[in-house]
């Protein structure tokens, strides 16, 4: 079963009250950016987000589960989205510690 796009907007516009967030779909799911750093994945309808030493600091009480089947342990919390500012505050601590994306290679031309 995989990710509704009804359900990444739903998300987006818990996450609204701070700038800086978007979706992008991959692998038939979705990832989560804030200001351009991957900080959740969304999976089956549900929000996992990447375990940095701030994320679950925050978390508390949080449960760890894989995203997919092969993937490492994410703090599941798809029910912080009624407490939204809660939620923005992890992001945010995820984001502080995410490192940047590494700048994309230019295209060789033919």
């Amino acid at each position: 079963m995989g990710t509704t796009a009804a359900t990444v907007t739903h998300m987006l516009d818990c996450l609204s009250d701070q700038p800086g967030f978007s979706a992008k779909r991959m692998f038939g799911e979705y990832a989560l950016y804030l200001n351009g750093k991957v900080v959740a994945l969304i999976c089956d309808d549900q929000l996992f987000v990447r375990p940095t030493p701030g994320g679950v600091a925050l978390a508390t009480g949080a449960v760890l589960a894989p995203p997919y089947h092969t993937a490492k342990p994410h703090l599941l919390l798809t029910d912080l989205l009624d407490d939204p500012d809660a939620l923005i505050g992890i992001l945010q601590a995820v984001a502080a510690e995410v490192p940047a994306p590494k700048p994309k290679k230019p295209k060789k031309e033919a």
